[in-house]
């Protein structure tokens, strides 16, 4: 399977990206956090291609100068 299309499970992202489960489920419901996939029923999972991307814009934003 290619890395851009790999999905994560809830333990993984949790290790990942540093959150609670409550903070992730949060930042989603602010629309501030990629809202995860359903996998079935009772399962979700999330791209590892838009975690990689919400990383990388957590990062620009961080590395710019303040105003």
């Amino acid at each position: 399977m290619e890395l851009s299309q790999q999905l994560l499970k809830l333990p993984e992202l949790i290790q990942m990206v540093r959150k609670s489960r409550a903070s992730i489920y949060a930042d989603i419901s602010a629309g501030l956090f990629p809202a995860p996939i359903r996998t079935g029923k009772r399962s979700v999972a999330w791209q590892h291609k838009d975690i990689s991307r919400w990383i990388q814009s957590c990062a620009s934003t961080k590395t710019q100068p303040q105003k």
